[in-house]
């Protein structure tokens, strides 16, 4: 199973996608930011499923919750 996660610059911006994905029925997971993927930022990212990716950013976008980088795990 293929997994996205989407790492930000803090805590509350993370915060904010989760909430911002969640009225929207999207499911995420808000969690440490793996080591594998640390480089900057707050350590907390939002682990996605395939398909839900792209609304995803596309919701981040539109409610202006910048975000730093989207990984795949495969």
């Amino acid at each position: 199973m293929k997994f996205y996660y989407i790492t930000f610059r803090s805590v509350t911006y993370a915060q904010r996608g989760e909430k911002l994905r969640n009225q929207k029925n999207i499911r995420c997971t808000l969690q440490r930011t793996p080591r594998w993927m640390e480089e900057m930022g707050c350590g907390y990212c939002l682990r996605l499923l395939t398909e839900d990716i792209t609304p995803a950013v596309h919701l981040l976008h539109a409610g202006q919750v910048p975000f730093r980088r989207v990984y795949v795990q495969k």
